[in-house]
């Protein structure tokens, strides 16, 4: 269980959680109050079948229903996602060390990289799973500090001041458009619901864990336990953020660097080597979790079970080799690290989630048509993001695609089905061509702010006001030249976070 926990949330929650606390509240808890019941679905419907035969590879599963081709493409999905989303999360070990050594970013990859490629390729799942156990008390151990150190600090002024912020929120009620808004429960509890139930269900790093119980039952109680910790673990996190905020009294901190710069700045040097060895402990447990479970699903579902340990010691160490250049080779970005860990593995998670509800289907379903429905799954969530659908949502999306296909072929057949996709495909590009839209926004945007340039401009917006890329009116109107003198807002504030009717004062708001 507690290498459940350590595997899937690592350095992204030392690193980004208290970030989003600092600037923002405690929103993210929503998602987590989703992971519990997606875990609840996981022992339901999915363990039983793992705990049924002798498999090493979840993707085994889907091979003894739909064949060894089917089982090859969902091991390359895992294969490719896992690969990503560690890179990503490398990417946030090394903030932390750059921020409190001082070494440069790529030092940091490189020690931290080898010293876990040496233990991992030495012990196996035995050592990674007591290793993880021991580095997830620690660096949850690591969050605890800061609090207590806040709190019997001079610094600390009570609580109050977090309460008139309003930075001890949880629950996001209002919202302009579900579907395009992460945060709002309805996106963010559902969300969560379905991330748990397709990473803990369908990834193999995560379900590799549970593997390794006796039996169903004690794979059972790691699984959903695991949900409840990894609530308890964001609280402490989401906390420590907050009390960060009220310690320095609420001063700019740069993104994802929020706790790790307290750290340096305030913490005394024998609890900053506690904390440091927490942020190392983290980026440690999944790093040997993602090396192990790739080499795994490489040598159980393409090559032969019964190669040799030298042979297997290899491909670990081929993919913990793959993994840190891809984290030299990652860029931060504008978002926090914890969201865009989370939204790389959505992509992904919603066609394989799929395959796996299908499996326990009594239908015999051909290669082709799953192959279709699974690429057409992850293609539609890349449309979803073009269309400026919230992350949240890609998951449950595309599993609805995937099983509407898989079912759809298979009752239409393939050819009568592929033809009538493709009508329905180009008659929507077509209508979308002929009536190319443009808001007033992108109107201005491509005059270039002509009509207000060199006037005193006062705009009502707030954060819905951007464009289909993202990109918001203010900073759009500021990079062309335009004076904006005053910016009004509407009912919940700039930030849409505000009660229904509540006083927003006047105030800063920072666009990144």
């Amino acid at each position: 269980m507690f290498s459940i926990v350590a595997t899937e949330t690592s350095v992204l929650t030392f690193v980004s959680v208290p970030g989003l606390a600092y600037r923002s509240d405690w929103f993210f808890l929503q998602l987590a109050m989703g992971y519990i019941l997606g875990r609840v679905l996981v022992s339901i419907f999915l363990l039983p079948q793992y705990f049924k035969g002798n498999i090493t590879s979840i993707y085994e599963v889907l091979g003894s229903s739909f064949g060894k081709p089917v089982q090859k493409t969902a091991s390359g999905i895992f294969l490719i996602t896992r690969l990503f989303a560690d890179g990503v999360r490398f990417l946030a070990t090394a903030v932390v060390v750059q921020v409190v050594t001082g070494w440069p970013i790529w030092v940091a990859v490189l020690i931290i990289g080898v010293v876990t490629m040496v233990y991992t390729l030495s012990g196996g799942i035995r050592t990674v799973l007591w290793v993880d156990s021991f580095q997830f008390v620690l660096y949850l151990a690591g969050g605890i500090i800061v609090i207590v150190f806040i709190l019997n600090s001079a610094h600390f002024s009570g609580w109050e001041p977090l309460v008139e912020a309003g930075k001890t929120r949880i629950f996001r009620f209002t919202t302009d458009n579900m579907f395009t808004d992460a945060w709002f429960f309805g996106s963010a509890f559902f969300g969560g619901v379905l991330l748990s139930f397709a990473s803990h269900g369908a990834d193999y790093m995560m379900v590799q864990r549970v593997l390794t119980c006796g039996n169903l039952n004690s794979a059972r109680k790691a699984m959903i336990g695991s949900g409840f910790f990894v609530l308890l673990q964001f609280a402490i996190f989401l906390l420590a953020g907050s009390l960060i905020w009220v310690f320095t009294g609420g001063i700019e901190l740069t993104k994802d660097r929020e706790l790790s710069t307290f750290i340096v700045n305030h913490l005394p040097v024998e609890v900053r080597g506690i904390l440091l060895a927490g942020v190392l402990s983290a980026a440690m447990s999944t790093l040997s979790s993602s090396i192990n479970s790739l080499a795994s699903s490489t040598i159980h579902d393409w090559m032969k079970k019964n190669i040799s340990l030298k042979r297997s010691m290899m491909v670990s160490g081929v993919w913990a080799i793959l993994l840190i250049l891809l984290a030299l080779l990652f860029d931060e970005g504008n978002t926090a690290v914890v969201v865009l860990g989370l939204k790389i593995a959505s992509f992904t998670y919603g066609g394989l989630l799929g395959l796996f509800i299908l499996s326990r289907s009594k239908q015999e379903f051909t290669t082709p048509v799953l192959i279709i429905g699974l690429l057409l799954s992850l293609g539609s969530v890349f449309f979803l993001q073009w269309l400026g659908v919230a992350w949240t949502w890609f998951i449950g999306a595309a599993v609805i695609l995937n099983l509407a296909v898989v079912y759809g072929l298979h009752y239409a057949g393939l050819k009568k089905g592929i033809g009538l996709a493709g009508i329905i495909f180009l008659a929507g590009y077509f209508s979308l061509v002929d009536g190319q839209y443009q808001n007033g926004l992108e109107v201005l945007v491509e005059k270039g702010f002509a009509d207000l340039k060199g006037k005193n401009v006062g705009v009502v917006v707030n954060h819905t006001s951007v464009d289909q890329h993202g990109n918001h009116l203010i900073k759009l109107a500021y990079d062309s030249g335009v004076k904006i003198k005053a910016v009004f807002t509407p009912e919940h504030g700039f930030t849409g976070v505000a009660g229904a009717g509540e006083n927003v004062e006047d105030g800063m708001e920072f666009l990144t």
